[in-house]
């Protein structure tokens, strides 16, 4: 799970970086949006699975592999 998060955080990265390239140097503001909703997106989910809820228990540490 771990491998999966880090894996997703590198793409939410890289699909940041490449909406900024396409918005600024090809004026394509459409697909650089929709990378960018994309790279929130993952975001959020990382975030999901990994900040502690009132309990102090992440959901990633209760999932066994």
């Amino acid at each position: 799970m771990n491998v999966t998060l880090s894996i997703m955080m590198l793409a939410a990265v890289a699909l940041t970086i490449g909406a900024v390239f396409l918005w600024v140097k090809r004026g394509q503001r459409k697909q650089a949006g929709l990378m960018l909703f994309l790279a929130v997106i993952m975001v959020a989910n990382i975030a999901i699975w990994t900040v502690p809820d009132a309990s102090g228990d992440a959901p990633l540490t209760s999932v066994s592999e």
